[in-house]
């Protein structure tokens, strides 16, 4: 359909001096407006990527990527369930752990918390909580000495600062003369941590591995054995393969499993996000209908004397088509190189702006991401730019169409 004569005039008529102005303002409107459109999408979708791998990498650096329990009871031999899955092709680190509810006190002050237990020298292969902390060390844990490293929430929540004691409580309870008690045990903080979760900040207090196991009577035991991978998105392979070759009594789960309602959320707002903001360039471009029946009008003389010297019905829409499609092109090519651009910048620019007029976005102090990240990834740049194309095409055809369909004697008649 596309012949050297098709794209010829359709590209001299989008060129020409046109008589009719309003066609030109029109055409230039549904052009910038292809552009905004495809420039907002790249750049929206961008920073709802950014925010995404920054909460996933938040949650992942207090979740490990994969965790093998055993069910119904402690997991004894994790040593050698350690170097059994040390093994498996990925695999950058494993490290015991101890994972129990209890609620911490001091003085009136009383909050219910997840209690962690940890083995210091292992836990940085599977977790950040060492970049993570804002006082202290986790090799403050030290066997046998109670100390214990609170979340930055928790700690201000129960007022308490490391050097301080504070009295854990267990679900258990021990039998005495009179009666039924809980089990009590008076800690030390030794340290503060700030994940900027506050499900881990407000709740989660970590200590030694063996003081866990003596506080909550597992005999060594461990409640399982965390995996870090070289790659996260590998986890699911990987539980599977562990499903099928561990021992009966075992079981194994990854990180996609246990957050699988908040990664479903974030991924069906930006799908949403996606649909709502590509109306803009669907607007746009259905003002290139407006465009091209405007100027189908101005030039149905010239089509007439095509059609008259012999161009076919298919020619003609093809000029039209070619016209059409220039403006998409245009606009999409536009708003894709201004959204590259501004995806890229933006963790640059918004500082500025908020510094040019004092304002904060996002408060610090309210939020816990109070930056605007950005995550520019090729293949949302590739879909979008797409689609805005597509879309841009299927809007000719009706005015190509009625271009084609129009009669030279009726056009002619009054020239």
């Amino acid at each position: 359909m596309f012949r050297p004569l098709e794209i010829f005039i359709g590209l001299r008529y989008t060129r020409a001096k046109r008589r009719n102005h309003f066609i030109s303002f029109i055409s230039l409107i549904s052009m910038l407006g292809i552009a905004l459109g495809v420039t907002v999408l790249i750049t929206v979708i961008s920073v709802m990527n950014g925010f995404e791998k920054e909460l996933r990498e938040r949650i992942l650096g207090v979740v490990s990527h994969v965790t093998v329990q055993a069910v119904g009871k402690p997991l004894q031999a994790w040593q050698q369930v350690g170097e059994m899955l040390r093994q498996y092709n990925g695999v950058t680190g494993v490290a015991p752990y101890i994972q129990a509810e209890g609620m911490v006190s001091q003085g009136a002050i009383v909050s219910g918390t997840l209690i962690r237990g940890v083995l210091p020298a292992q836990e940085g292969e599977v977790s950040k909580l060492e970049e993570k902390m804002l006082v202290g060390k986790l090799e403050n844990l030290q066997p046998g000495e109670f100390g214990i490293i609170l979340g930055k929430d928790l700690a201000l929540s129960m007022r308490a600062a490391p050097g301080d004691k504070v009295t854990l409580i267990t679900p258990q309870a021990n039998i005495t003369a009179v009666g039924v008690l809980p089990r009590l045990k008076r800690f030390t903080v030794v340290g503060i941590f700030e994940i900027g979760m506050y499900e881990y900040d407000s709740a989660l207090a970590l200590m030694h591995i063996e003081d866990a196991s003596r506080l909550f009577r597992l005999n060594g035991g461990v409640t399982g054995v965390r995996v870090k991978l070289d790659d996260m998105f590998a986890a699911p392979k990987l539980t599977r393969e562990l499903q099928n070759e561990l021992p009966l009594g075992y079981r194994a789960s990854d990180w996609t499993r246990q957050h699988a309602n908040f990664f479903r959320a974030v991924q069906m707002e930006k799908t949403v996000m996606f649909v709502i903001l590509f109306l803009i360039v669907a607007v746009a471009a259905f003002n290139i209908v407006s465009t091209l029946v405007m100027m189908v009008t101005d030039k149905e003389s010239d089509i007439a004397i095509l059609r008259t010297l012999g161009s076919s019905p298919a020619s003609i829409m093809g000029i039209f088509i070619v016209q059409g499609t220039l403006i998409g092109v245009i606009g999409t090519f536009l708003g894709t190189v201004g959204g590259v651009a501004l995806a890229v910048n933006v963790e640059t620019l918004v500082p500025a702006i908020e510094q040019l007029f004092s304002i904060q976005f996002l408060a610090a102090d309210v939020y816990y991401i109070s930056d605007l990240p950005s995550d520019m990834r090729a293949s949302d740049v590739i879909a979008i730019s797409s689609a805005s194309l597509v879309i841009s095409l299927v809007a000719t055809l009706y005015p190509a169409w009625r271009a084609s369909r129009t009669q030279p004697a009726e056009a002619l008649r009054y020239e």
